[in-house]
């Protein structure tokens, strides 16, 4: 039996002071972002696109449109900002900043609240600079994991660490192999790790050294790195930032390629920000 309060599970619910704390973020943000040279875009809820960007197509929820063709409801935002910016919008707006405050909708009933921004051609210390302006204007101080995705790619490509090790982030199984170098791979977490890469093959050791560089660049005081994680997005190609608050995912972004374009996005998580603000409130109340 289903009560007349209920909702479905996964789905979100804001009233009273949560609602407001949810208010009072996406206007800090959105100010923010206009400031930036950011401008707004509010994306369809329906898309043609979004079986491009996942490797596991259980998340969506599939429909059908008056002409049957398959459409999903929008998973994640990234590939239809991106999409309707370079190829709708490009011949009448020379802007390449866009920013999103909008919610993501998976299978079953998962609804996940989003501030998003998306830079074409922009880089990884720009877009990360963007979501650091944002936690600071929002007073959360995440942790920030820098990670390489064209590592596992190489891992698995050129030295036979199986794919779904890696996804899995199975460390025994990526251990399991003749490559001595592997355990000081899995073991980076802080600067002082990255001081000898001749241990590694060159084309790790390149990767590694880019991660190196773009850290040195930013002006955090709290990074660790994490060369081994396999991003699930496929746009992603290179350098990605996750940010952290305890075991909560804070916001998630990097740079990536769609239709031989480069590009620079991130996504704040806005329902665990909440959480930590009305947390923070009701501790002080």
């Amino acid at each position: 039996m289903i009560f007349e309060h209920e909702i479905p599970s996964g789905s979100k619910l804001y009233f009273g002071k949560s609602a407001k704390i949810k208010r009072e973020i996406e206007a800090k943000a959105s100010t923010l972002l206009e400031e930036l040279g950011f401008e707004e875009i509010v994306t369809p809820i329906f898309s043609y696109h979004q079986h491009d960007a996942f490797d596991d197509m259980s998340e969506l929820i599939r429909l059908n449109d008056a002409s049957n063709h398959t459409v999903t409801l929008r998973a994640d935002s990234t590939p239809d900002v991106f999409r309707i910016a370079t190829k709708r919008l490009a011949r009448s707006q020379e802007n390449k900043k866009w920013f999103y405050i909008q919610p993501t909708l998976a299978y079953p009933t998962k609804e996940h609240y989003q501030i998003g921004g998306e830079i074409i051609e922009g880089s990884f210390e720009d877009i990360l600079d963007v979501a650091i302006k944002i936690f600071d204007e929002i007073d959360i101080k995440p942790l920030l994991q820098i990670a390489n995705i064209k590592i596992p790619a190489l891992l698995h490509t050129n030295y036979g660490v199986p794919a779904e090790a890696l996804k899995l982030l199975q460390l025994e199984k990526i251990l399991d192999s003749k490559h001595t170098w592997m355990p000081a791979l899995a073991a980076i977490q802080t600067m002082n790790d990255f001081e000898d890469l001749s241990i590694y093959p060159q084309d790790i050791a390149d990767e590694l050294g880019l991660m190196r560089e773009k850290a040195q660049k930013i002006s955090y005081p709290n990074i660790i790195f994490s060369p081994l994680y396999y991003a699930k997005m496929r746009y992603y190609k290179s350098l990605i930032f996750r940010m952290f608050s305890a075991n909560s995912l804070l916001a998630m972004g990097g740079e990536y390629i769609i239709e031989d374009t480069k590009a620079a996005g991130f996504a704040v998580y806005n329902d665990e920000c909440i959480s930590i603000k009305l947390r923070s409130f009701e501790e002080i109340h």
